[in-house]
């Protein structure tokens, strides 16, 4: 395994990674999240869980500051998202991608880089470097000069995972990473979220999953419109959970 690299700013200097109080977010004039106060420590993995449509993404997109608040604020890493965001590394979910782009999977963890470079300045030998150590921590070198069309689902969000671990970065975001994957992926992706942690970054996973968020560090339930912080032990609660999920959850 390579040497890991990581930006100079030390972690000690930030106890939470994101505090928010009495955040409020919509979209137009539909309430996606209402006021709510909640934080999210460094150096531990943090799982955001709850129905589909509950705010899961917008929550994130919120961190990156994507989508403002209409009241209260958040902060990340003491700082408003958008000033931090050059150190908040954001994976999305593997989708369908343009055809048309004939990117390789060098080219596309190699945008990692451009937080911190830019998109017109060459890459230096410790930003190559940089690259290099993501594609081998997430198995894809020999994957390097491949177009993304031709890689499987798995393979994408692989490479997508590599682009942001090649970002200066104390925060990972990562939107239900492990949906759909196969074996060999979902194990790369596991093992970079928990290699994260060790080396002091701060990991927000969503997920639909209530085994992946029992066993994460720090849970954020949302439900009802509401953020629920803290412990797995004491968030996901039978009565916490009945009043995000409804009674279909004693189905499981």
């Amino acid at each position: 395994m390579p040497r890991l690299r990581f930006v100079t700013t030390p972690v000690e200097s930030f106890e939470n990674a994101v505090d928010a109080v009495g955040l409020e977010l919509r979209y137009g004039a539909n309430v996606v999240l209402e006021p709510s106060s909640f934080t999210a420590p460094m150096g531990a993995i943090t799982a955001l869980i709850g129905p589909n449509g509950a705010g899961k993404s917008t929550l994130l997109h919120s961190m990156v500051g994507l989508v403002d608040p209409t009241g209260g604020q958040i902060r990340v890493m003491g700082a408003s998202p958008q000033k931090a965001r050059r150190r908040v590394a954001y994976v999305v979910q593997s989708k369908e991608i343009n055809q048309s782009l004939p990117l390789t999977v060098a080219q596309v963890v190699a945008m990692g880089r451009y937080a911190n470079r830019g998109m017109v300045k060459p890459l230096k030998t410790d930003d190559k470097a940089r690259v290099q150590e993501a594609m081998e921590r997430m198995s894809i070198t020999d994957l390097s000069s491949r177009h993304l069309t031709e890689l499987s689902g798995g393979q994408r969000q692989r490479v997508f995972m590599a682009q942001g671990i090649a970002q200066d970065h104390r925060i990972m975001l990562l939107d239900e990473p492990l949906t759909g994957l196969d074996v060999v992926s979902a194990e790369a992706v596991d093992r970079t979220i928990h290699e994260e942690k060790a080396h002091g970054c701060a990991v927000l996973v969503s997920t639909h999953d209530l085994g992946e968020a029992r066993t994460a560090d720090h849970v954020l339930l949302l439900g009802k419109k509401r953020v629920i912080s803290g412990p797995p032990s004491e968030v996901l609660t039978r009565e916490n959970l009945l009043a995000a999920f409804g009674t279909g959850l004693m189905h499981i």
